[in-house]
Order: structure tokens, then sequence, then C-alpha cells
């Protein structure tokens, strides 16, 4: 069987590379720039006739990254390969998934349509900020989790009196499943405003009490959410907190809110590129995980012991 092909756009080199890496392949040779004006450029430098192509690119903001995967699609599909999977380390514009007022888009299934469209087979990638976005698609679908990754670096810690708390109620399925995994307790904060214009209420569910806590959800783009659940935590008598999550977007301030919060680590994976972080935030690697979905896609092998 011939090997399996991957090309990255520019969101994703590093993570593309480190695929390679790990499934010992080159990384494709492929130019993607931009024209004088600004529009996007993408073309193959390697004939791909026939070939099994993976393409890497994290679709976030801004919009020239999924305008890239969509380019490197079509050019693709155009050079004729014979399927052509979108590996989407982070699915972007992924929160409006359903209409939840009025005139409102559902964008997430707007991404989908345009993903098939420009000639995706398969799609791939990971810890959706909503299962369901998975329906959206009408071509396979695969969703992967980067619960192994960060499990893993939690266990090897060692940390006594552990309990995993969900920041806020939309992850409280990701903490549980954590926590199972973990053998810890499970813990909730409930985050209220009683009227448009007042302070927050965070209500804790659970006895965190003398526990060393940490908290699991799927993105951090202001940290507002993680670093206000981690104070509402330590208020109530945790002694130590931290937290993993999947896709570190870091918006402007994220950081600074990190410094000025009680949560000692804060662990993400390299689903995005980050460049330098500050020291009391820890990057691992999905890379493994990634490419081995990639290589038994190609080798028509069953992914169900991935999907933890």
């Amino acid at each position: 069987m011939d090997p399996c092909r991957i090309f990255a756009g520019n969101a994703s080199v590093a993570l593309a590379k480190s695929i390679c890496e790990k499934l010992r392949v080159p990384l494709g040779d492929a130019d993607v720039s931009r024209f004088e004006d600004g529009e996007v450029s993408a073309r193959f430098n390697e004939n791909i006739r026939g070939s099994d192509v993976f393409i890497v690119q994290a679709t976030g903001a801004p919009a020239d990254h999924l305008m890239e995967l969509l380019v490197m699609l079509d050019a693709a599909k155009r050079a004729s390969a014979r399927r052509v999977t979108a590996v989407l380390p982070y699915f972007g514009y992924a929160r409006q998934d359903r209409k939840d007022q009025p005139r409102a888009p559902i964008t997430a299934k707007l991404v989908a349509n345009l993903i098939t469209v420009a000639g995706a087979d398969r799609a791939l990638t990971m810890d959706l900020h909503s299962p369901q976005i998975q329906g959206f698609f009408d071509i396979p679908f695969d969703h992967l989790y980067a619960a192994p990754v960060l499990i893993d670096y939690f266990e090897q810690k060692r940390i006594g009196d552990l309990m995993v708390v969900a920041p806020d109620i939309g992850s409280v399925k990701m903490a549980r499943a954590y926590a199972k995994r973990l053998g810890a307790e499970l813990a909730l904060v409930d985050k209220r405003r009683p009227r448009a214009d007042a302070v927050e209420i965070m209500n804790v569910i659970g006895e965190v009490e003398d526990k060393n806590v940490v908290f699991f959800d799927d993105v951090i783009t202001t940290g507002r959410t993680l670093c206000q659940a981690a104070e509402a935590i330590k208020e109530r008598g945790a002694r130590r907190v931290f937290a993993g999550v999947s896709h570190g977007v870091f918006c402007e301030g994220a950081f600074e809110r990190l410094e000025a919060s009680p949560i000692e680590e804060l662990v993400v994976t390299d689903t995005l590129p980050h460049g330098v972080l500050p020291d009391r935030v820890t990057e691992l690697s999905v890379a493994g995980i990634l490419g081995e979905a990639v290589q038994r896609i190609h080798e028509e092998r069953s992914l169900s012991s991935l999907f933890v």
C-alpha cells in the first residue's frame, strides 16, 4: 500500500510535521500563499493523482485559515486525489451550532457544508464544542478526544485528594468522563446572573474543601469562566487548582487573567499554534492520537479504540 500523503495549511504546519514524524512519512510539498491583493493561493508541488491525501488545518479565526483549507481541498480534488480527508485539529466557528435566537445563523452547519462542497471525502477532528456537529456533515466524520493525553499527564503528577470540577454547565459531561477515568469525585460550578446588570453568582455543587481541584473544558478563549470558577472554588476551601483544556485559543487578556487567578497550571494541547506561552501554561502534543487516526483511516482499519 502506498504511504498516506499529508499536507498542511499555514495554521497547522508544526502539528502536521509532528504527525509526519510519528508516521515516518515526509510532509507533502504544497504552497499556500497570498496574491498581492490578499486572496488565498494554493498549489500542490507534487503528483497526488490516485493518492490518499490528508490536509491538516485548524479552522479558527481569522477566516483565512478556513479559506486556506477550502482552497486546498478544491486543489486536491481537481488534482485527482483518490480520497481527500480534512484533518481539523480545531473546528472553528462551532459556537453557533443551533438557532437559539431570532435571525441568527447556524455557522457550524455552514462550515460543514463548505468543507463538503470544497471536496472533502472525509473529516477528522478533535473535541468539538458540541458533539451534535458531527451530524451536520454528510460525509464520514471521525471525532477524537484529547482525553488520553490530558489524563496521562495528570495521572503522572500523582495529585492526592483529587476532584474534577466542571467550570460551567456545558462542560459537565466532559468533566464526568475525566472524573471516571481519574477515579476522582465530581463537582460543578453553576454560574448565574440574577439580572442583566448584576454581578454573576457562582454556586459550587459538590464539597471541594481541602481538595486538589482540576478543571476540564474543551476550549479557553478569554479565560473569564475558568478563572472565575477557580476563584469560587478557592473561596470554598480548595487547596490547589489545575486546569486541562483541549484547545487554547487565548484571546487578548487571557494570559493576564490566568496570571491573576488561583490556577497553578493550565495544560493545553497543540491543536492550535501558540508561540511563546507563560510559565504556568503547559502544552502537550496530540500528534500521536491524530497520527494513529490518519494511519488507521489510510489502512481502512477501525478507529473505535481511539474514541476514549
